[in-house]
């Protein structure tokens, strides 16, 4: 029913991922092959299609008014995949989630209060808290037997009485971890006893492969729910990035108050109609293309994880319960960091994430996003494959 090899041209289409990797990454090559950000290369499920050309059609394109039903196409969509029972009233919808982690910080927070984060994390945490005028807590993760975990002995050692929040990535970007009910069970009790708000990004949280399961902040810790943000959207899930839409979920009606206070001042209380248009008919529609994308994926993860490890004597990728993010660690290679981003960016013409992105921990690791049609990730390892020859013949 769905193509998912079937190649779309997007170069000159206004596409960040394919159209800015010169001015971004340096690389010059016509032919580059763009593995940075986190935007999938695959058609959007046909539901939202329709919906698009529905509002095309329609040919007035007014403000958008009444989020009533987007909001319960959310919850509906949260009961059937995640067996979360959300009250509609709790959503408030954001121009994505950056922007929502932003209006978080300035509800909750003062300029020079303290912000945890996990690193190596996903980098738009660190410049969201900055450009906020707040500081980061970094705590870095901890590698155990091949996946990340929370030192929650080091985090108790570092908060101070200017720490505030707490940033949570769940399912992780970039180790693909998808965290136990323990786990964010004791994250969540930390929070209580230090009077901390705990923001969980779940942004990926629909794509978790088989073997592995989400568990919502939600549902593993309801006890700390007057204290708890959950951040969600259809964006990352059905390949809608451009439609700026996400959620923040907040049962405690005085710090939803606080938030909704927010997004009226900073003029957000009116939304993108197409946006909107697209992540209601994604939930609504989208389930079928999603149960097809996921194999598709699972594919391409043990495709790049395979020939990356063959092709690179040392490197590993840390095994993804979740997303469709690589994460390579080049560590065991012998080489310096920048000559392995060289070989990368000059050798293979791809344009990888840097770990050093993600903070403390990630220096000697590369982020490769494999969400592409299995013609171009071929490419991609092929090259990767030349760009390492020598290593091989070293061996």
């Amino acid at each position: 029913m769905f193509d998912f090899d079937r190649i779309i041209e997007r170069r000159g289409t206004h596409s960040s991922k394919w159209d800015q990797i010169a001015r971004l990454s340096g690389i010059e090559a016509p032919d580059a092959i763009p593995m940075w950000v986190a935007d999938m290369d695959f058609a959007a499920p046909p539901g939202v299609t329709e919906a698009m050309k529905a509002e095309v059609d329609r040919a007035v394109h007014g403000y958008y008014a009444d989020t009533g039903s987007w909001a319960a196409a959310l919850v509906d969509w949260m009961a059937r995949r995640h067996g979360l029972t959300l009250n509609p009233s709790w959503v408030s919808p954001t121009p994505g989630i950056v922007s929502g982690l932003g209006l978080i910080l300035q509800a909750v927070t003062a300029p020079g209060d303290e912000v945890v984060v996990f690193p190596p994390a996903y980098h738009a945490f660190r410049k969201i808290i900055l450009a906020n005028e707040r500081r980061i807590l970094d705590v870095p993760l901890v590698e155990i037997e091949g996946r990340y975990s929370m030192d929650l002995d080091l985090l108790r050692d570092k908060v101070t009485t200017r720490t505030k929040v707490v940033f949570f990535c769940s399912p992780h970007n970039p180790g693909g971890t998808a965290w136990s009910a323990d786990e964010t069970r004791a994250l969540a009790s930390f929070c209580a006893d230090r009077d901390l708000i705990l923001v969980s990004d779940e942004i990926h949280c629909d794509l978790v492969f088989a073997g592995a399961k989400h568990i919502p902040t939600m549902s593993a810790a309801p006890e700390i729910a007057d204290r708890l943000i959950t951040c969600v959207a259809a964006t990352k899930t059905f390949n809608l990035a451009g439609a700026h839409v996400g959620a923040c979920i907040v049962s405690n009606p005085a710090l939803k108050k606080r938030l909704d206070a927010r997004i009226a001042a900073s003029g957000l209380g009116s939304y993108n109609a197409f946006g909107m248009a697209a992540t209601e008919a994604a939930w609504r529609t989208g389930a079928a293309w999603l149960d097809a994308l996921m194999p598709y994926l699972a594919g391409n993860r043990d495709i790049f994880d395979k020939r990356i490890e063959a092709a690179v004597p040392g490197a590993r990728s840390m095994h993804l319960d979740g997303t469709y993010l690589a994460w390579v660690d080049f560590s065991g290679t012998g080489l310096p960091p920048e000559d392995v981003a060289d070989r990368v960016a000059t050798g293979a013409r791809i344009f990888a994430s840097p770990g050093s992105q993600f903070g403390p921990g990630g220096e000697r690791w590369l982020r490769f996003n494999f969400a592409t049609p299995r013609p171009i990730l071929d490419d991609a390892m092929t090259r990767l494959e030349a760009a390492f020859q020598d290593l091989r013949a070293g061996r």
